[in-house]
């Protein structure tokens, strides 16, 4: 397949070596004349790229993709198509995309040997994810094909997402459980609704990031099968052993969050990757997570949400069912009927007297306590409650809360602000002990205000001053943190280029954002070695002008240098920091052809012929 390709592509691209090869295209090792950089390219199999509606799908995702600029992301450069000239003389379209080049090795590589990775690294590795996800939710973008192969780890150990929007171009029997045309996921790492061959969103790739986690704690997947279709069954119908079943070291509150990603139900799982990204960090702390407990998703069906273990409220005791009836005993038969009705009225006798004894004592009390004839009654003490239930304050205001807490007889006291998405800022988020929990009179109930939403998306502050974005930050609920200078063609001098996380990105509140500021200059190209017209190019990209000096002549007998020039260098030199539109000067030579000499044919050997002479006496 290789030597079907063009050295070139583009009149700029480079393609060198091989460095990696698929069922669907292979990945060379890239070099891009006009911006001087390594990159990657890979080219798809020309087989897969002769229906004109795979070929349309592709392009539109390819854009797509290059539309994503995110650290964690691999970064999407250009996308093309090349016609190739078959066997047998026929001419092919075939995409190729041109991407950044990372160094490093894929988590597939780092699970080859079914070894689990230690959790720390586990949870930098899917915070790493979870990242690229967010920004590329955020964007309209599913990428359909979480997996350890999509993954790379830097050499310096950055976390970086392969492939976004590509997997719904591609179509691989071999590793896919596909519909007519369409890749639904890879089979160990495949959603539900993707195994029914139903629409994905944003909790599919969550599902699949949970596959991802499962193996990393683990070393082996969630499920495993003889085939895709019998992995795929798993994934719709079976709950997955929780990790800590498999690898004892894992705390309980990461088998909470595991499991959580992988519910059968979409409307079950995290709704979005900021907030699986924060349920497990905290569980890496040892914090509370909003997961429920790993035993709820085992007892509850499949088709349901389990309830959180730590919301159940105390059940009521149900009326116990009344006994059956017992079986019917013979009566004894009555002996002496007369004696017995005398006794029954004997009986009725002294409890009527009885009665009237008991009314008249009454009556006495009653006049002499003032209830009756007009006297003011004699003050009685209430029963003490034991216990007394703390009001719900959720919503109320300070005072409100207050309010509510002593008028029950318990002691008031105001706690630490919590994140809240369901409490408007500075409200009654919730109290210890809890609302409804029997407390002793006079014990302190502590209320916890809501500082408003738990995660916020960082304002887009580009081309704004300092002061102007750290504005915005702090608005936001953000600090600001260190600010670093980088030169930028595009942006003027001391404005903001971009920030980190960058903007969009949802993030916690009161997370320190840095700004990156423009030096207001440029850095100037190497441009030696190129044409003069790629040169001019060039720095015209770099938003610098240029000079040309006069060029210098040099002779060649290459008819491939014929009628062609070459940058020899340029003033300032490359590398340097220049104020943005500044005019570089270029050297260059013109390349004089001129075919070498031909050599001449040797003369013919033989005598010298004979010269006729005038005699001296005339004749």
């Amino acid at each position: 397949m290789t030597d079907t390709f063009p050295a070139i592509l583009a009149g700029r691209y480079e393609i060198r070596d091989l460095i990696g090869r698929g069922g669907m295209a292979e990945v060379h090792l890239g070099y891009d004349r006009r911006l001087n950089r390594v990159i990657a390219i890979k080219l798809l199999r020309s087989d897969l790229a002769s229906d004109s509606t795979f070929q349309t799908r592709f392009q539109r995702e390819a854009q797509s993709a290059a539309a994503l600029n995110h650290p964690s992301i691999v970064a999407v450069y250009d996308s093309g198509e090349e016609a190739l000239v078959q066997p047998d003389g026929t001419s092919r379209t075939v995409p190729y995309i041109v991407m950044e080049y990372v160094e490093g090795h894929t988590v597939r590589e780092l699970l080859g040997d079914g070894e689990a990775v230690p959790i720390p690294e586990a949870v930098e590795i899917v915070t790493g994810v979870l990242d690229a996800l967010e920004y590329s939710h955020h964007a309209g973008i599913v990428h359909r094909d979480i997996k350890p192969g999509n993954i790379m780890i830097t050499s310096t150990g950055a976390v970086k997402v392969m492939d976004f929007g590509i997997a719904r171009a591609i179509e691989d029997s071999a590793a896919t459980v596909t519909q007519q045309h369409a890749v639904v996921g890879t089979a160990q790492y495949l959603s539900p609704e993707q195994a029914r061959g139903e629409v994905v969103d944003a909790r599919s790739d969550l599902y699949s990031t949970g596959c991802l986690l499962y193996e990393l704690l683990t070393g082996q997947p969630p499920f495993t099968g003889d085939s895709a279709v019998a992995i795929a069954y798993q994934h719709v119908r079976e709950v997955p052993k929780p990790p800590s079943s498999i690898a004892a070291d894992i705390p309980e509150a990461i088998d909470r969050v595991v499991l959580k990603a992988l519910a059968k139900r979409r409307d079950d799982r995290y709704g979005d990757a900021a907030h699986m990204r924060t349920d497990l960090l905290a569980a890496q702390r040892g914090s509370a997570v909003s997961a429920p407990a790993a035993s709820a998703w085992a007892a509850a069906p499949t088709t349901t949400l389990p309830q959180q273990a730590d919301a159940f409220s105390p059940a009521h005791p149900e009326t116990p069912a009344p006994p059956p009836p017992a079986a019917r005993q013979p009566l004894p038969m009555p002996v002496e009927e007369d004696d017995q009705r005398e006794s029954k009225n004997r009986l009725g006798l002294w409890l009527l007297i009885a009665a009237l004894l008991v009314a008249a004592g009454l009556g006495v009390w009653a006049v002499s306590s003032g209830i009756l004839g007009g006297a003011d009654p004699k003050p009685t003490a209430s029963p003490t409650p034991t216990t007394v239930a703390v009001p719900d304050v959720t919503g109320k205001s300070e005072q409100e809360a207050k309010a509510a807490i002593e008028s029950v007889g318990l002691v008031y006291a105001k706690g630490d602000d919590v994140a809240s998405d369901t409490i408007p800022s500075g409200r009654a988020a919730s109290t210890d002990p809890a609302a409804g929990t029997d407390a002793a009179p006079g014990s302190t109930v502590t209320v916890q205000y809501s500082l408003g939403t738990a995660m916020v998306d960082v304002p887009d502050v580009s081309g704004k001053t300092q002061e102007e974005a750290r504005e915005a930050l702090e608005k936001a609920g953000l600090k600001v943190g260190t600010s670093t200078s980088e030169d930028s063609a595009e942006v003027g001098k001391d404005k903001v280029i971009r920030t980190d996380p960058v903007a969009r990105t949802s993030v916690q509140r009161g997370t320190t954002v840095s700004l990156v500021l423009s030096t207001g200059r440029v850095t100037v190209p190497d441009v030696k070695g190129m044409t003069l017209e790629q040169a001019q190019s060039a720095l015209q990209d770099a938003g610098l002008t240029y000079n040309v000096n006069s060029p210098t002549t040099e002779k060649t007998s290459d008819q491939a240098k014929k009628d062609s020039s070459e940058v020899t260098g340029t003033s300032p030199a490359p590398g340097s920091s220049v104020e943005a539109g500044s005019q570089i000067t270029i050297d260059y030579k013109r390349f004089d052809y001129q075919p070498a000499p031909t050599t001449p044919a040797p003369k013919p050997s033989g005598k010298p012929s004979s010269t006729q002479t005038t005699s001296p006496t005339g004749g």
